[in-house]
C-alpha cells in the first residue's frame, strides 16, 4: 500500500477518534508540534525515517520529546504507530491529519508569497479573494516573504495559483522576445 493511502488512514483515525474523546484541538496542537520539530531538526526526522533505527530507539525518542507536553491519547497513538513499524510516516499522518482537521472544520489555506510584510488592509483584500475562490468562510493565510519574486505575489489555493509576480512577468517577456515574430520564414 503506498505511503499516502496509509498516512490518510492513520490521520483519518485518529481525527475521529480524537472527535470521539473530544480531544481534537490537542492533539492538533501536538500534531503540529511533531511537525515544526522534524522541520527543525533534519537529524530526528531521519531517524524516523530510518530502517537501522528499531522501533524501541524511536518510541523512546518520542516519549522523550513529547510526553511531558501531549495529549496521552496521541502518544499512544506515537506508540501504536511505532510497535507497527510505521514511524517512518508520523510526520506525513501529522501532516495529513493537518489537512484533514481542516476540511472537517472549513477551514481553507492559502500560500500567500510576497515580497514585504502585508498590512491589515492588504491582508483582508486576500481573504477576500481566497473567499471567492474557495467558496469558504474561514481562511488562514501563510505568509511568506521571498525577494526573489522581485515584487507583486503569488498566492496558492488548493491546487490554483495566482502568480502576479515581476519575476514571472518578466520570464513571460523574455519568453515571448525570443521568438522573433518578424523574421522570413521562408
Amino acid at each position: 500500500m503506498s505511503e499516502f493511502r496509509v498516512s490518510t488512514r492513520y490521520a483519518k483515525s485518529l481525527l475521529e477518534l480524537a472527535i470521539e474523546k473530544g480531544a481534537l484541538e490537542e492533539v492538533l496542537a501536538d500534531m503540529k508540534q511533531l511537525t515544526a520539530v522534524a522541520a527543525a531538526n533534519r537529524d530526528f526526522a531521519l531517524s524516523l525515517k530510518s530502517p537501522i533505527v528499531n522501533f524501541d530507539k524511536k518510541l523512546k525518542v518520542l516519549n522523550a520529546l513529547f510526553a511531558s507536553t501531549a495529549n496521552k491519547m496521541t502518544m499512544a497513538f506515537y506508540g501504536i504507530v511505532a510497535r507497527k513499524n510505521r514511524a517512518d510516516l508520523l510526520v506525513d499522518i501529522a501532516r495529513e491529519f493537518q489537512k484533514q482537521y481542516n476540511s472537517h472544520k472549513g477551514i481553507q489555506v492559502a500560500d500567500l508569497t510576497t515580497t514585504f510584510p502585508i498590512t491589515e488592509d492588504l491582508r483582508s483584500k486576500f481573504v477576500g479573494i481566497v473567499k471567492e475562490i474557495s467558496g469558504l468562510d474561514k481562511i488562514e493565510l501563510v505568509e511568506k516573504i521571498d525577494t526573489n519574486i522581485i515584487g507583486g505575489f503569488v498566492l496558492k489555493v488548493n491546487d490554483r495559483q495566482l502568480d502576479e509576480s515581476l519575476s514571472s512577468k518578466l520570464k513571460a517577456l523574455r519568453l515571448e522576445f525570443s521568438h522573433n515574430h518578424y523574421e522570413s520564414k521562408i
